[in-house]
């Protein structure tokens, strides 16, 4: 059993790698995914698409999703702690929180096109009321979670 939900940000660190890793030299390809009870939505860095572009629509996905859900709970995964893999992070919160209403998973990932020494990998986990996050934090947070068949 791993544990999935162990390294929490605050919203102000996360933003600021963001802003960091979006604003340098380095290059990146980006990934956004987002999951909802509405369904599921992916944004990608194309090719043709400069960093303060793919920010910006970052940024407004981010907001679009405080207005909805407004606790955040933010894991950092990264692989030099073997980590689990952010698919993985990311399906199990989907699926943990099944019990709550109006929960939004989003996934930020900023891979280096050289290496990975660089790279930034966050998972989202937002809820509607603040005694939802409390809750889910106090079940899973540091505790292994037994994989799902």
């Amino acid at each position: 059993m791993a544990i999935l939900f162990k390294t929490t940000i605050n919203e102000k660190s996360a933003f600021e790698m963001i802003e960091r890793s979006l604003s340098g030299a380095y290059q990146y390809d980006g990934y956004l995914n987002i999951v909802s009870d509405g369904g599921e939505t992916a944004l990608s860095w194309s090719p043709a698409m400069d960093a303060e572009e793919f920010k910006a629509e970052v940024s407004q996905i981010l907001r679009q999703t405080w207005d909805a859900a407004r606790f955040w709970v933010i894991y950092e995964r990264r692989e030099d702690r073997g980590d689990p893999g952010g698919t993985e992070i990311r399906n199990a919160a989907f699926r943990l929180t099944r019990g709550y209403t109006g929960v939004i998973v989003v996934t930020l990932s900023l891979l280096g096109k050289q290496d990975s020494a660089n790279d930034l990998e966050l998972v989202f986990v937002c809820f509607e009321q603040d005694f939802q996050r409390r809750n889910f934090r106090v079940r899973y947070e540091g505790k292994p979670i037994p994989k799902q068949d």
